[in-house]
C-alpha cells in the first residue's frame, strides 16, 4: 500500500481520511523571534496552545493536515514534531521549499541553483533538521509580481525536486493576476506531473470561475482555501464558487482548506481585523453544511476532502 510521509513517520495513504491541504502550525519571522523573544512569548505556552487548537480537528472529523510552512515562513519541524506527538488522531504532513515573492534568500545568491534543489531533495529523502521527519510536500509562491527571476528559480528548483522524488507541489498564487499559464509553462519544461500540483488560494478568484475551470482542465488541482480570511473574499463568495465549480463537474479537481495557523507574526495586531474568526474548523462547521444545503452530493465532498488529497499526496 502506498504511504505518505508525516512528521511522525509514514502512514498508509488509505488512512489519511479527511485532509486539509493548505494549513500552517506557526508562521513567523524566525530571526526577529530569535532576537526579540518577547514577540514569541513562552515556548511551552505556544506549544500548549497549538496542541489545544489542533486537538479540535480529529474531534470534528479531520484526520490529516498539510503544514505548508517552508523556508521564508519560519519553518521549525522539531517544534511541529513535538506538537504532533501530543495530538493523537491527527497526521501532520510537513513541507520543503522556499517562500518568496521576489528574490531568493541571500543564502542562495552566490550558490548554483542546483543547491536549492539538492536541499529540497535531502529534506524529502533524508529528513529535516535531524528529526528524521521527511517532507511530504513541496511549496513555493508566485504572487502578484509573477515570475521574477528569483521566483522562477524557486519554481524550477521545486519542479526539479518533484521530478527527482515524485513529491507533490503546492503553489501560493495570486489568482487575480492569473499567472497560471506562466506557471504551467515552467512546470511543463521541468517535466512536472500536473496531476499532483495544487494552485493554492484559487478560491480568491470568486469573480472568474472560467479562469479556474481552464486551470483545472490544464491539469492543476484548485486549492479552495482561505475560508475565514474575508480580506480577499467573503465566506459566502468562496463557498458559492466551490458550489459553481462542482456544478461544472470539477469536484475531482479541487481540495479544501483554510490557510490558517496557531500563531502568525506577519500582521500587526488589528491590521487585519477579518482574522478574528480565523480557525481550523470553518470547513467542518461551515463549508460542508453550506455545500450540502446547496445540493453538492456527498461523493463530491469526499472527492475534495478524501480522494483528491490522497491522490495528490501518494500518487495514483
Amino acid at each position: 500500500m502506498t504511504q505518505v510521509q508525516t512528521v511522525l513517520g509514514p502512514v498508509d495513504a488509505a488512512g489519511l481520511g479527511r485532509t486539509l491541504m493548505h494549513e500552517h502550525v506557526f508562521v513567523l519571522t524566525a530571526d526577529v523571534q530569535q532576537n526579540y523573544p518577547g514577540e514569541w512569548g513562552e515556548e511551552d505556552a505556544r506549544v500548549a496552545d497549538a496542541v489545544r487548537r489542533l486537538r479540535q480537528l480529529p474531534e470534528h472529523g479531520i484526520s490529516t493536515i498539510v503544514d505548508v510552512t517552508v523556508i521564508g515562513q519560519g519553518r521549525n519541524v522539531p517544534r511541529v514534531k513535538r506538537i504532533a506527538e501530543q495530538v493523537p488522531g491527527l497526521n501532520i504532513v510537513v513541507a520543503t521549499g522556499c517562500y518568496t515573492f521576489d528574490d531568493v534568500p541571500m543564502f542562495f545568491w552566490r550558490r548554483p541553483p542546483q543547491t536549492m534543489t539538492d536541499f529540497f531533495v535531502a529534506d524529502i529523502t533524508e529528513g529535516i533538521a535531524g528529526t528524521g521527519a521527511k517532507a511530504g510536500m513541496l511549496k513555493c509562491a508566485v504572487d502578484e509580481r509573477g515570475l521574477t527571476a528569483g521566483v522562477e528559480q524557486v519554481l524550477r528548483c521545486v519542479a526539479q525536486a518533484h521530478a527527482r522524488t515524485s513529491t507533490p507541489i503546492t503553489i501560493h498564487t495570486h489568482s487575480a493576476s492569473k499567472h497560471g499559464p506562466a506557471i504551467l509553462e515552467v512546470l511543463k519544461q521541468e517535466g512536472a506531473d500536473l496531476d499532483r500540483v495544487v494552485l493554492g488560494h484559487s478560491g480568491d478568484a470568486v469573480t472568474d470561475p472560467d479562469y479556474l475551470q481552464a486551470m483545472a482542465q490544464a491539469g492543476f488541482t484548485l486549492g479552495m482555501d482561505r475560508f475565514g480570511i474575508d480580506h480577499f473574499a467573503t465566506f459566502e463568495e468562496r463557498s458559492a464558487l466551490v458550489v459553481e465549480l462542482c456544478r461544472r463537474g470539477l469536484a475531482d479537481s479541487m481540495v479544501l482548506s483554510h490557510d490558517t495557523c496557531c500563531y502568525i507574526d506577519w500582521f500587526a495586531p488589528g491590521s487585519l481585523d477579518d482574522l478574528k474568526d480565523w480557525h481550523y474548523l470553518h470547513v467542518s462547521q461551515d463549508v460542508l453544511p453550506y455545500l450540502r444545503e446547496h445540493d453538492v452530493p456527498e461523493d463530491q465532498i469526499d472527492a475534495m476532502l478524501v480522494r483528491n488529497p490522497a491522490r495528490i499526496l501518494a500518487g495514483r
